[in-house]
């Protein structure tokens, strides 16, 4: 297996044998591997198919790319309205009673907020 090379040599500097990196790095690959197809199933489970979330977070950006006003907002007036949308269906295709969505929508509403008002986060 291919290791990169940063991690090769770190374990090397350690005063690793290349077979034991071989293992050692192989090991921890799968175990990330694990760990990512945990996370997937985890938000699945939370947030539903990914599919449906894409479907409805794309028609809603689409929605707001195309009105006449997008074009007159700051860059990040832009991305927390895009950041909303994801939330939006997130909420829409998975636990609408997840509070951490609802609290992450206000969170992107309030740093447009406070950059109007003078306090930049």
């Amino acid at each position: 297996m291919n290791h990169d090379a940063v991690s090769v040599q770190l374990c090397r500097n350690a005063g690793l044998p290349d077979a034991d990196i071989d293992a050692l790095l192989t090991r921890l690959g799968q175990a990330k591997g694990n760990d990512l197809a945990q996370t997937l199933t985890e938000r699945g489970n939370r947030y539903g198919k990914f599919t449906g979330h894409a479907q409805i977070t794309q028609q809603l950006k689409q929605t707001m790319y195309l009105h006449p006003g997008w074009g007159g907002l700051a860059a990040d007036q832009k991305e927390a309205l895009d950041m909303v949308a994801h939330k939006i269906g997130r909420v829409l295709n998975g636990d609408p009673d997840y509070a951490d969505s609802w609290v992450d929508i206000a969170g992107y509403a309030k740093l447009v907020a406070d950059r109007l008002e003078g306090v930049e986060r």
